[in-house]
């Protein structure tokens, strides 16, 4: 990304829920959205209207009616991804396909696009990745307009804010903390994996341009992700480790559906819990997995267990999450980490240095002795389940020389949660089993799982 400094997006929602995504030098909600308001003056406007306006009064009970009578394909989908702090895969979208990418983000709910830019000229299909979607090219893109019920936010865990634009479509905003927006339009499109295996239209974000953002593949437990809206009945991935602050990203391996490595996997059960009364602090709609513990160099941090379980205001709650790149933890865990961290490897610690605004257990040092101080590191949970790092890779190339542990404040989010990032995912398949309501994790080397 071009800007180096950490900017908050804050959506202003209904309920409070948001999403944090952490990149070596932006922290943001989702992802990066630096989206400009469409102009009135934009040269490409109508031609954008246009090609979302012949589709915009059609019959919405009719077409939701249809996509909830559509049995799903039987998902066998397989595709690599790049892996730049961010997982990126590239996915066919539209009629014919225009091969798009986006981030698999297990942390949110909508998925979106980048739209509003012409293609010159259409080259036949299959086209290669592109950085906009064009819907005058795809015969099944649709807007929806403010008729459409889900404009008129009254749905309890429809977390966009909407309203209606002057051209009667529905719009939606987010807002950085910055004043930067970004905002689009809610649309309807098909993904095309094959001839046999299209899915119903799923609702999407058609975000305006952004040259430093992918689009998003929302994959949480909201009914508006696209695993929700496909009926995804499981799907997984597999992180590659990252050599040192390389431009090279390796590539993973993504399954929608069945994964063959999955009778490997060890599993623990979602937490669930009642909404009889509100959890300010909680996301309901995240992957909450029950973390017991954390141990550093083969001994058992003095943390307590309810430590990484959300309390009566939610605070607490332990997410995996794709789309966060480091692993962020409530200040009664990180100080205890931390002072653990200092106790092995203390004097070559780089005092006063923070990066980025959060990660402070840094060292300018050479990496391999300060990883064997440290140690191997493991997060804990229910059924005996260990997500380890060894202690070759508990250290983060940040540039300059400088390394850090990949673990900071969760308080330097304005958060109250435990977040697993994909840092702490790197070669382990992590599948998440929408079905039996569970999450399992598969020790791989993911370099060598590319298809």
């Amino acid at each position: 990304m071009a800007s180096r400094s950490f900017i908050f997006l804050i959506s202003f929602i209904f309920f409070s829920f948001f999403h944090v995504t952490v990149q070596k030098r932006m922290i943001s909600v989702s992802f990066p959205l630096k989206s400009a308001p469409m102009s009135r003056n934009s040269v490409s406007k109508e031609k954008y209207l246009s090609s979302l306006m012949y589709s915009s009064n059609e019959t919405v009970g009719t077409q939701n009616k249809d996509a909830a009578s559509s049995s799903p394909f039987n998902y066998d989908y397989t595709s690599s991804f790049k892996y730049s702090m961010a997982l990126i895969v590239s996915l066919p979208i539209g009629t014919p396909p225009q091969v798009q990418q986006v981030v698999i983000d297990t942390g949110s709910q909508l998925s979106w696009i980048q739209c509003h830019k012409k293609s010159p000229k259409a080259p036949p299909p299959p086209r290669p990745p592109s950085s906009s979607f064009d819907p005058s090219l795809s015969s099944t893109f649709s807007v929806l307009p403010c008729t459409h019920p889900l404009c008129k936010p009254r749905i309890p865990d429809f977390t966009l804010p909407t309203s209606c634009d002057q051209n009667r479509l529905c719009h939606y905003s987010y807002f950085y903390a910055d004043g930067t927006l970004a905002e689009g339009n809610l649309v309807r499109e098909k993904f095309t994996f094959s001839r046999s295996r299209v899915t119903p239209p799923l609702i999407l974000g058609c975000t305006t341009d952004s040259a430093e953002a992918e689009g998003i593949l929302g994959m949480n437990l909201g009914r508006l992700s696209f695993a929700s809206q496909a009926k995804v009945p499981r799907f997984s991935y597999c992180v590659p480790t990252r050599q040192g602050n390389t431009k090279i990203n390796p590539a993973g391996t993504f399954y929608l559906g069945r994964n063959p490595n999955s009778r490997k996997f060890q599993y623990v059960n979602l937490l669930a819990f009642p909404r009889s009364h509100e959890m300010p602090n909680f996301d309901p709609l995240a992957y909450t997995i029950p973390m017991t513990g954390i141990k550093i160099g083969g001994t058992r941090l003095n943390i307590s267990s309810t430590v990484f379980r959300p309390d009566a205001g939610g605070s607490g709650q332990t997410m995996i999450d794709s789309g966060t790149q480091y692993t962020f933890l409530v200040e009664a865990a990180y100080s205890k980490v931390r002072e653990h961290v200092v106790r092995l490897a203390g004097p070559k610690l780089k005092k006063g240095y923070v990066y980025g605004g959060s990660l402070d257990m840094c060292f300018d040092g050479n990496p391999v002795e300060i990883g064997r101080l440290i140690g191997d590191m493991s997060f804990e949970f229910d059924n005996g389940l260990e997500i380890l790092t060894n202690k070759e890779r508990i250290l983060d190339d940040v540039g300059d020389g400088i390394h850090c542990v990949g673990i900071g404040r969760s308080e330097s989010l304005g958060v109250a949660s435990n977040i697993i990032g994909n840092f702490h995912q790197q070669n382990h398949w992590v599948e998440f089993d929408l079905i039996r309501k569970r999450v399992g994790f598969g020790v791989a080397d993911c370099r060598r799982a590319v298809v």
